[in-house]
């Protein structure tokens, strides 16, 4: 009997049917059943030839990377390079420049706050490394990383766009109204909305596993590293009505950088005296 073949799906239908069916997304061992194995290990310890593993430089960051607490993680996010492989074939890639860090429980401006979860915010309560990719607005997205920490997660603010800048300008152009001026590279990703336009990263991402996802994930970075810029620790943006946590230093960006979306000046005149007083007494 000859083989069947399979009907492989355009991107766009595969998306819907993931919208769809979301939990089957989900790992098979969560960490509140206490299982012994993570999914996502034994992805990445048993690998189906017939898949790329986008792996070929060795720079892609895996499960280890992202099982850390979410200060943290927000932290070694900076520098690293996000990676989209369009479907037209393009890979669109941006270095991160600039994060929030959500702890969930306590932390009242995080959707998971008091721990609280819903189906909107489910993937912050998986393994490290799930996207959490949620609306604002009705009809901009933003793209998350979970960490460590039951509800925590790193929102990715703002990117430099690396390669792939023709098609991100025009992914960001169908968005915009007609006639307006092009935008520069540095207007790109400088945003979180602005960076899943950009890459093209839709509600359907919500869930993937960065570790091993075929379509996006993250790689170390052989250029600008946070040890070639100061790392400026600033309120979060657009939380103004959570009290204290408002103004809790849970946004880190890059110095200098052109693309970090908003500059806080009074946090990096504290980077400034902190520095001095560093040199003062050494």
């Amino acid at each position: 009997m000859p083989a069947r073949k399979r009907k492989l799906l355009p991107p766009a239908q595969l998306c819907e049917r993931l919208d769809a069916a979301p939990e089957q997304t989900q790992r098979k061992t969560t960490r509140a059943e206490g299982g012994d194995r993570d999914e996502a290990q034994d992805q990445e310890e048993h690998r189906s030839q017939y898949f790329a593993s986008n792996d070929e430089s060795g720079a892609r960051l895996r499960y280890n990377f992202f099982n850390q607490p979410c200060v943290d993680l927000a932290r070694a996010c900076l520098g690293k390079v996000l990676v989209r492989r369009h479907c037209s074939g393009t890979e669109l890639r941006g270095r991160v420049v600039e994060t929030e860090a959500y702890l969930g429980g306590e932390d009242k401006a995080s959707h998971s706050a008091g721990g609280k979860r819903t189906e909107r915010n489910a993937a912050m309560f998986m393994k490290p490394g799930t996207v959490y990719v949620y609306p604002i607005y009705g009809i901009y997205l933003c793209m998350n990383v979970s960490s460590q920490g039951e509800g925590a997660a790193v929102l990715l603010r703002s990117l430099e766009p690396l390669q792939g800048q023709d098609v991100m300008r025009k992914l960001r152009a169908a968005k915009r109204r007609d006639g307006a001026r092009a935008l520069k590279d540095r207007e790109l990703c400088n945003g979180p909305s602005k960076l899943c336009q950009a890459l093209d990263i839709q509600r359907c991402f919500d869930r993937r596993d960065l570790a091993t996802d075929t379509e996006v994930w993250l790689e170390d970075s052989e250029g600008e590293t946070p040890g070639t810029r100061e790392v400026v620790s600033a309120p979060r943006i657009g939380i103004e009505s959570h009290g204290e946590w408002a103004t809790k230093p849970l946004r880190f960006y890059l110095r200098g950088h052109a693309c970090v979306s908003v500059v806080n000046k009074e946090a990096e005149s504290k980077l400034d005296v902190t520095a001095k007083s560093h040199q003062a007494t050494t």
